[in-house]
């Protein structure tokens, strides 16, 4: 009877509908005594309890968005706030509440809860959602992430960020391991499997891994090291800004407050949206990276002509392309036999060729500190 009603309750108080009236604030500091109470004890059947219910309900509508939020909802398994922890996960998911939102999410087995949130959700919210499933690092998650992987319909941003979370754990390791021997892993995927593999804390993993995978070679002709292992260094953010404007040719694509070409996204204030993984991840495996609004159209002409470029806009009669020199082109429409978004980055691969290690931790280093 409880949780029919508390849930009934909670889904009009996550809706608005609850509790709108202004509340007073003796109100408020007794819906406060009443929780910390509630908390104090074991076992509590709320259902006996219909003042302190309500009280419950009207507090957590001051807290949502925090820890003390989560800490309510799982204390006392409030599963009407699933969507609410959803959109937690999503908008937070980098940051602890965020994981602590996808934890109650997996401890409330709403594993099809956030599968259809996944599918529904534009690519760029779902990797923000997945970074909550990575960084929640739970074996809970695996099936759904495993789904993702070898869903060739969905996009490989989507399909690499799913690699990475279901390698964060030993047995979503073991998974792709065998998907990896098995040789049914797609060829795109390898470079995020070699990096969740190569760096398991299991021997065992790492050198059967080893056999059918391995991470690109630098500029010195050695091995890249995993993306864990730069994360874990610090580098030299000024050295880094000159690799960046020379070497590493990145102003050719990207602008930097006022500096360089618009053809991928204005780094200027990336350093406040990416974290170092993050920036691995967009350098060394571009496809598995690409920013909304920055995905890659093929146009097919008539004349046998394939144009790539970055989609700007279409008309009636014409489509308007930024090609990787920076260049705009029109494209009329009549022209053009077929088009298609592309799985492949403008952005060009092995940038890791022309660069050190080191080279790479100090361009990274200096994109951290691009911040508003």
């Amino acid at each position: 009877m409880f949780v029919r009603l508390l849930t009934t309750c909670l889904l009009l108080l996550l809706a608005g509908g609850l509790f709108a009236q202004e509340v007073s604030d003796a109100t408020r500091a007794k819906d406060a005594r009443r929780v910390k109470a509630l908390l104090r004890l074991e076992n509590v059947d709320l259902d006996t309890l219909p003042e302190a219910q309500t009280s419950l309900l009207r507090y957590l509508e001051t807290c949502r968005g925090t820890d003390e939020y989560i800490t309510l909802v799982r204390r006392f398994k409030l599963r009407a706030a699933v969507p609410e922890l959803l959109q937690l996960a999503a908008d937070k998911g980098e940051e602890t509440i965020g994981v602590e939102a996808m934890k109650t999410l997996l401890d409330f087995g709403s594993n099809d809860a956030i599968e259809k949130e996944l599918c529904g959700m534009e690519e760029a919210q779902a990797l923000k959602l997945l970074s909550s499933l990575r960084l929640a690092a739970d074996a809970r998650g695996n099936a759904l992430l495993m789904t993702l992987v070898e869903n060739s319909e969905r996009g490989m941003p989507l399909r690499a960020a799913a690699v990475a979370a279901v390698g964060r754990n030993p047995a979503g390791q073991h998974l792709l391991l065998l998907l990896v021997e098995a040789g049914t892993l797609a060829k795109e995927l390898n470079f995020s499997a070699a990096n969740a593999l190569l760096s398991s804390t299991d021997e065992t993993i790492r050198t059967a891994a080893g056999k059918h995978l391995a991470l690109p070679v630098t500029a010195d002709t050695k091995p890249l090291p995993t993306i864990s292992e730069m994360v874990a260094r610090t580098g030299d953010a000024a050295a880094g800004k000159s690799i960046f404007a020379t070497t590493g040719t990145c102003l050719n694509c990207h602008k930097v407050r006022g500096d360089g070409k618009e053809v991928g996204p204005d780094l200027s204030e990336i350093g406040s949206k990416l974290s170092k993984e993050a920036f691995y991840v967009s350098i060394l495996d571009p496809s598995a990276g690409i920013s909304h609004n920055f995905e890659t159209y093929t146009f097919l002409l008539e004349d046998g002509t394939v144009q790539n470029g970055i989609l700007l806009s279409q008309i009636d009669d014409e489509f308007l392309v930024r090609t990787a020199e920076a260049i705009v082109c029109r494209i009329p429409r009549d022209a053009v036999t077929e088009y298609k978004k592309s799985a492949v980055s403008l952005m060009p691969a092995d940038l890791q060729k022309a660069l050190t290690a080191q080279n790479l931790v100090d361009v990274v280093e200096y994109l951290a500190t691009l911040k508003k």
